[in-house]
């Protein structure tokens, strides 16, 4: 498939409380310093659009711990907002129009999402911030799966496409969605005949595998990592170039001999319209952490790729992104 390729590089608690909470984050534009004279900045919020425990979360708490950490930010508030794939977020961040305290923690999952729910408030109305991290994709089992190898799995898959369930942390459109459907086409499974499973994030995405729910999940493969530890998931295949530090003993794709790369990717974006001069905050808060030891340790911990770029070099790659994810939904009819 010619698009194969290009699609592959493109890369997938109190959370009621604090999302009614900071839904005066609008009120008070004066509140908090701009951490431009050295001190930390102060009254900063990261909204994540969905579950708590799925790749965004995770992202979004570990960035605002280094900058606290860090002394970077002080008071940074993480809270979430879920629902249709991360657009009731992507909705809200619009609307906030001129909040400069306010930033969403977003994916190559929520540019699909803003075309398979057919979505007033895209992306392309945002500001951009940074790109941080991306992230290879994993294809996991409970503990108990009688599927031992990814050949195992792709065996009975390609016998029953319809009767072997996949799921994923995001909608239609999103990397846990676009992943099966390119392994499926990488196999020989006419990817309409997938049986894909949409959960709202790693969080609730979770729990399914563990129930067996469905067969088998496909997400980033952080989404796992204690599980694995813990003995409960098990990790068939990792879907990038080269082995994962984090998952040592586990096989790339093209290692078992499936022709299959995917990279998802993780990054932060602000309302529209918000001033110069807090867009500037966000973008050296952001700067500091990636540069601290904090965030090193944090990158080399969870597996993740460094892929920071900000302002105008993020705009550009963002506009890239959801032409291309635009396009190859129409192709499959979803958007």
């Amino acid at each position: 498939m010619a698009t194969r390729r290009n699609l592959l590089v493109m890369g997938v608690a109190a959370a009621t409380a604090l999302a009614l909470g900071a839904c005066g984050a609008t009120a008070d534009k004066n509140e908090g310093g701009s951490g431009g004279d050295g001190k930390p900045a102060t009254g900063l919020r990261i909204m994540v659009p969905n579950t708590p425990g799925g790749g965004y979360d995770t992202t979004a708490r570990t960035a605002a711990k280094v900058m606290e950490d860090a002394k970077i930010a002080t008071g940074v508030q993480v809270f979430n907002l879920p629902g249709a794939g991360g657009t009731v977020g992507l909705q809200r961040t619009v609307n906030e129009k001129g909040n400069g305290k306010l930033a969403m923690q977003m994916g190559l999952g929520v540019v699909g999402a803003s075309y398979t729910s057919k979505s007033s408030a895209t992306l392309t109305q945002t500001t951009p911030l940074a790109k941080l991290i991306e992230e290879a994709g994993a294809i996991v089992v409970p503990k108990d799966s009688p599927y031992k190898t990814i050949g195992d799995l792709v065996a009975a898959w390609k016998a029953n496409p319809k009767g072997i369930a996949v799921g994923g942390g995001s909608s239609p459109g999103g990397p846990d969605h676009l992943l099966p459907m390119q392994l499926a086409k990488t196999v020989g499974i006419d990817p309409r005949q997938v049986n894909f499973v949409s959960y709202d994030g790693g969080g609730e995405l979770l729990p399914a595998v563990l129930g067996g729910k469905v067969a088998f999940g496909a997400s980033g493969f952080g989404e796992f990592l204690d599980q694995v530890e813990a003995g409960q998931i098990r990790v068939l295949a990792v879907t990038s170039e080269a082995p994962i530090d984090a998952l040592k003993d586990v096989p790339t794709l093209k290692s078992a001999g499936i022709d299959l790369v995917f990279t998802n990717w993780r990054g932060i974006v602000a309302p529209p319209g918000i001033s110069d001069a807090d867009k500037k905050v966000w973008i050296d808060a952001l700067t500091k952490m990636h540069e601290s030891d904090e965030w090193k340790a944090e990158l080399a911990k969870r597996g993740w790729t460094d892929a920071f770029v900000t302002g105008d070099q993020f705009a550009t790659f963002l506009t890239e992104q959801d032409k291309s994810v635009a396009d190859l939904l129409k192709q499959l009819g979803l958007a």
